[in-house]
């Protein structure tokens, strides 16, 4: 995945968990690295890898000498956490969750009836 220029804020720590969770196991900085686009410095992908680790949401262990990376929790799991702090904002709750829901498209908006209790 190529960049073209500064990344979002937060954007690139996204890319990473995106990474670590879609390999299935744990992965090295070169791994995550190689995975991102070669235009990103192996030092920068290390330093994110530790803030991560740092915020608790990586697990890290010694593999020979390096260390490998692999998420706390599943990417639905911290979605729907993610999810939960929106909705914990002093906002109005019921704004947010309209204009949630007027965003889903007729599949999601079928599967979260189905979901919900009755």
């Amino acid at each position: 995945m190529a960049s073209t220029g500064r990344r979002a804020r937060g954007s690139l720590e996204a890319e990473v968990m995106g990474v670590l969770w879609a390999g299935g196991e744990p992965l090295t900085a070169t791994d995550v690295q190689r995975e991102i686009g070669a235009d990103l410095a192996y030092n920068t992908v290390q330093t994110i890898l530790i803030r991560l680790h740092e915020k608790g949401l990586l697990h890290r262990r010694k593999a020979g000498r390096w260390h490998v990376y692999w998420p706390v929790e599943d990417a639905a799991t911290a979605a729907a956490k993610r999810m939960r702090a929106a909705l914990a904002d002093p906002v109005d709750r019921q704004a947010v969750l309209q204009q949630f829901a007027a965003s889903l498209n007729d599949d999601d908006a079928a599967t979260l009836r189905r979901l919900l209790p009755p």
